[in-house]
């Protein structure tokens, strides 16, 4: 969609952009719509003008913006990757509705040959994987549904973070939708969850959780109270949802998914959520015997003043370090965020009181160990070694400086406050999301190789050679395109995934593009942004330096 100067302005002022018109489970970025789009979103103007964030970011919902069209995350299992996919392929029709008589469900549930699909997909098709997202929802529906009361929603609703993401904190799809409830960066934002280079809060099971109830309650009320069509938009997104029902002149979920204008995914959504909460409620009666549940979170939380390593407070509670960052899975990093005071930090149950009595001892300046620090126009690693009291052979020997006089601005540098220092900050710059690849793409209607291209991260002339277009750029509707090499010859940097993590300073040619770089170090494109501190509508141009974390002997 073209959006117009004035708006576009504006939106970018109030730190809105059009990738947020995705809804949070979609984990979408925009596609190109319609002019009507357009004058709808027009329309909407004067509300945007006068009002909050959150109004805003529904009145953007009413274009005309499909979400559904974009793939499911990906895990490293293979089965739960199954589960998670769209390759289903249920009756048409779902036939008579029926209201289960033996459990009591707090929002509407239905069985019919739809959902009945879903339930022997889940219970014959995988039935291992989807015992174990069972017994991982041990873990977190019991502050998920107590989150769900005190927002004033369904508690059994929680099961949509079964479907979306199987009770993944770190489940990240290739449109960088992150958490268990999959919200995509602004539109986490928008109900208050913050990303940035420290800490991104949608991986945060409580705070997401929060969110997703939130956004739930506002589309219930946008749709009337109707559960079915508020579900079903958290998918695809409230405009394309809305335009359904002037299209089919519907408000029933089930007819709506009798036309062609949803997508299969949406049309799936909802069967799949009855279907999952069915088994969940009688996991026996599906032959789910003898599930060992994980136990419910249990924690205590620290007011961390200002920044501290997890090191230490890992070693004042007297527990692993991964147990730390497995409480507190927001934190991206090896520290809690500089510059915040007060920051609620989770310990294991038992552990706070020791804790607390021995960080109170520890002097403020002895409570971080590393400092990161830019490189800026000037810098020098004698000048950062004076500052910072350390030595300048412990700065290159934390980062592997090969050459001290090759520093580039912007640079990431890790400074070694204090003596006996350890490579984890280093290995912390490599993020740990399980990341998604979208290896192909059905074109739609109004799609051109360029805009495919552009939304994939690579370049014409790629799609060309993978697809054997030869010099044609005539794509039609319904054809699939390959838009990873991965999917179009081997992966030929598998064999440079193992060796330690080292800093590496790539100068950019001609012609590259984030995707390519990233194939060609193996690392994610959405890393590369995070390493160089890069917006979505960043522009590469030859000469620029980015800062790369990669494993193998690379040469930049």
């Amino acid at each position: 969609m073209k959006i117009p100067g004035a708006i576009a302005l504006f939106l970018l002022l109030a730190g809105c952009t059009p990738t947020f018109l995705g809804g949070a489970g979609s984990g979408s970025s925009v596609p190109e719509e319609s002019a009507a789009s357009e004058n709808r979103l027009s329309e909407h103007l004067s509300l945007l003008v006068h009002s909050d964030q959150a109004m805003a970011y529904y009145s953007l919902l009413d274009a005309d913006v499909d979400l559904s069209s974009l793939d499911p995350l990906v895990l490293p299992d293979d089965d739960e990757l199954l589960l998670l996919s769209d390759e289903q392929t249920p009756p048409d029709d779902e036939g008579v509705n029926v209201v289960p008589a033996e459990v009591t469900f707090d929002f509407p549930v239905v069985e019919n040959e739809k959902v009945q699909y879903f339930i022997d997909y889940y219970a014959r098709r995988s039935p291992t994987a989807f015992r174990r997202w069972l017994e991982r929802s041990g873990r977190y529906l019991p502050m998920m549904r107590q989150i769900f009361a005190e927002e004033g929603l369904p508690q059994d609703l929680t099961y949509l973070a079964m479907i979306e993401s199987g009770f993944n904190n770190r489940a990240y799809s290739w449109a960088h939708a992150a958490g268990p409830w999959q919200f995509i960066e602004s539109t986490g934002k928008i109900f208050g969850l913050r990303n940035d280079w420290w800490r991104d809060e949608r991986r945060d099971f409580e705070k997401s959780t929060r969110a997703a109830a939130r956004f739930l309650r506002d589309l219930h009320r946008q749709f009337d109270g109707d559960w079915y069509l508020a579900i079903a938009s958290y998918n695809a997104g409230g405009g394309k949802l809305r335009q359904a029902i002037r299209k089919y002149n519907t408000r029933d979920f089930w007819e709506l998914s009798h036309g062609s204008y949803l997508q299969n995914e949406t049309k799936n959504y909802v069967p799949k959520l009855l279907a999952v909460t069915l088994i969940a409620k009688e996991p026996e009666k599906y032959g789910f015997t003898d599930l060992e549940y994980e136990q419910p979170l249990d924690f205590e939380v620290a007011r961390i003043p200002s920044a501290t390593d997890l090191e230490i407070v890992a070693d004042l509670c007297g527990v692993p370090y991964d147990e730390i960052k497995a409480l507190n899975p927001e934190l991206k990093r090896w520290s809690t965020p500089p510059g915040e005071k007060d920051y609620a930090l989770r310990v294991p149950v038992g552990t706070l009181g020791a804790f607390t009595e021995k960080y109170a001892v520890i002097p403020a300046d002895e409570r971080a160990n590393y400092a990161r620090h830019r490189i800026r126009q000037g810098d020098t690693l004698l000048a950062l070694a004076k500052t910072h009291g350390i030595r300048v052979d412990d700065i290159i020997a934390l980062n592997n400086i090969k050459n001290p006089r090759a520093l580039r601005v912007g640079m990431d540098l890790i400074l070694p406050l204090k003596k006996g220092f350890t490579h984890r900050p280093i290995n912390e710059l490599s993020d740990d999301y399980v990341r998604s690849k979208r290896a192909t793409y059905t074109v739609r209607k109004g799609d051109s190789l360029w805009s495919v291209a552009r939304r994939f991260g690579v370049r014409e002339k790629e799609l060309r050679v993978w697809n054997r277009l030869g010099w044609s750029n005539v794509i039609r509707p319904g054809q699939t395109l390959i838009v990873s090499a991965t999917s179009a010859k081997p992966d030929k940097t598998a064999a440079k995934k193992t060796g330690p993590v080292r800093k590496i300073v790539y100068r950019v040619k001609s012609g590259d593009t984030l995707w390519g770089i990233g194939r060609q170090f193996d690392v994610g494109t959405h890393q590369i942004m995070d390493w160089n501190n890069l917006s979505q509508e960043h522009v590469l141009r030859p000469g620029d330096s980015l800062t790369l974390m990669v494993r193998g002997d690379f040469r930049g």
